[in-house]
């Protein structure tokens, strides 16, 4: 009887963690590289959405926060001075915050 309540347990766990992977496996399909074209700034010294710099793109009324990679490498060109491009990456949301968005640099065009 234990031997059989084991292996039931064994079978339920092996199917939990093959669903948790093909769930893991979904999102990361949905994940698609989108560009974004806007103004590229600092969160907090053009826009004084936050009280430390971040590096930002904002288009209409959305503002996506670079992530930390991005932020450490473009932050000096627009901290002070917005500058016009498009933005290519993948956009999800702040862990903490949900109702801020974020992109995932991949590459950033400067408009001439």
């Amino acid at each position: 009887m234990f031997r059989a309540a084991m292996a039931m347990l064994m079978g339920a766990a092996i199917a939990t963690m093959v669903s948790m992977t093909s769930i893991n496996a979904q999102e990361k399909k949905a994940e698609k590289e989108v560009t974004i074209k806007g103004s590229i700034t600092c969160a907090k010294c053009d826009l004084n959405l936050t009280s430390s710099c971040m590096t930002v793109i904002k288009d209409g009324d959305k503002v996506y926060y670079f992530d930390k990679a991005a932020h450490k490498k473009y932050h000096a060109d627009t901290c002070q001075a917005a500058k016009n491009g498009t933005v290519t990456g993948i956009v999800g949301k702040d862990a903490k915050d949900k109702k801020k968005l974020t992109i995932t640099v991949k590459e950033l065009k400067y408009a001439d």
